[in-house]
C-alpha cells in the first residue's frame, strides 16, 4: 500500500493527466476509505494544487473555466434546493438584483409568477426565465457579453448600478471563502459583484457545499459583513464555522426536504 504522501502525489498526477477524479473512483483505486480521500483532497486544495469540485477534484490550470451550460448540470439537486431556500427570503413588491450563474438562474425559475416584483440582472439565463413571467418587471444590466458565463460585465453595467439600489441582492460564485469572499475566473466579474453587493440592503451568496473554502481562480470580490451564505447540508461544519466567525449569517438548506437552518 502507498504511503499517504505517495498516494496524494498519485492523486495529483491522475487529476492532471485524466482530468476530473471522483472520491469514489479514488477510494476504490487506492483501497482506502472515502473520508481518507477527502482529507487528501482537502490537503492538496490547501496547497493550491487541486480545486475541489462536487464529489471530487481537478487540477488547477488543467481545465478552462466551465461554461454556464456545463455548470448548470453540476450539483443539480443542491442548487435547486438552495434556490428554493433563497426564494423564501423574497417578499412581494421588493426590488431585487439577481446575479448571473446557474444557482441564481435556478432562483429566477423559482420566482416565476411570484409578482409583484422588480428584478434587475446581468444574466441571460435569468432574463430567459423571467421574460414572460406576469407581475415581474425586468431590467437588464447591459455591457459587454461574457460568453462563458452568459452575462453582461464592464463599465456600462457598472455605471448603471450607480443609479440603482435594491432590497435584496443574490450573488453566485465559482467559489467562496470566509477570508476573501467570492472567487471568480475574471476580474470583470468580481468587480461587478462588489458593486452589486454595495447596492443591496441585504446580500446573499448562493453557493453549493462543493464551492466553500476553494480558491480555483485568482480574482476575488470582497464583501463587507454582514451578508448571508445560503448553502446545502453537505457543507463541512468546520468550513461553515469559519463563515460564522467572520460575521457571515449562514443558512443551510436540507436537500431532501428544503428545510432551512440558520447559524
Amino acid at each position: 500500500m502507498l504511503s499517504a504522501s505517495a498516494r496524494r502525489e498519485e492523486i495529483y498526477h491522475l487529476a492532471v493527466t485524466t482530468g476530473l477524479a471522483s472520491v469514489e473512483e479514488l477510494s476504490a483505486r487506492f483501497d482506502v476509505t472515502a473520508s481518507t480521500i477527502r482529507r487528501d483532497l482537502a490537503l492538496l486544495n490547501s496547497q493550491g494544487r487541486l480545486a475541489r469540485t462536487y464529489g471530487g477534484a481537478m487540477a488547477l490550470g488543467a481545465h478552462p473555466e466551465p461554461s454556464l451550460r456545463q455548470r448548470t448540470g453540476e450539483a443539480f439537486e443542491q442548487k435547486h434546493a438552495i434556490a428554493r431556500g433563497a426564494a423564501a427570503e423574497v417578499r412581494a413588491g421588493e426590488n431585487i438584483l439577481l446575479d448571473a450563474g446557474s444557482t441564481v438562474g435556478a432562483l429566477a425559475h423559482e420566482l416565476r409568477g411570484f409578482g409583484p416584483l422588480s428584478v434587475t440582472t446581468p444574466g441571460i439565463n435569468t432574463l430567459q426565465e423571467l421574460a414572460d413571467s406576469e407581475g415581474i418587471e425586468v431590467d437588464c444590466l447591459g455591457g459587454r457579453l461574457r460568453t462563458l458565463s452568459q452575462s453582461f460585465v464592464g463599465p456600462l453595467a457598472e455605471v448603471a448600478l450607480e443609479r440603482m439600489s435594491f432590497d435584496r441582492v443574490f450573488l453566485g460564485a465559482d467559489a467562496v471563502t470566509a477570508e476573501d469572499g467570492i472567487c471568480e475566473a475574471d476580474h470583470s466579474q468580481t468587480r461587478l459583484k462588489e458593486l452589486m453587493a454595495r447596492r443591496g440592503s441585504s446580500v446573499y451568496v448562493l453557493a453549493d457545499s462543493s464551492k466553500l473554502g476553494l480558491r480555483p481562480f485568482h480574482a476575488w470580490a470582497r464583501l463587507a459583513a454582514p451578508w448571508t451564505l445560503v448553502t446545502d447540508d453537505g457543507a463541512d461544519p468546520k468550513e461553515l464555522g469559519k463563515f460564522v466567525s467572520a460575521g457571515v449569517k449562514v443558512q443551510v438548506v436540507a436537500v431532501s426536504n428544503d428545510a432551512v437552518v440558520g447559524a
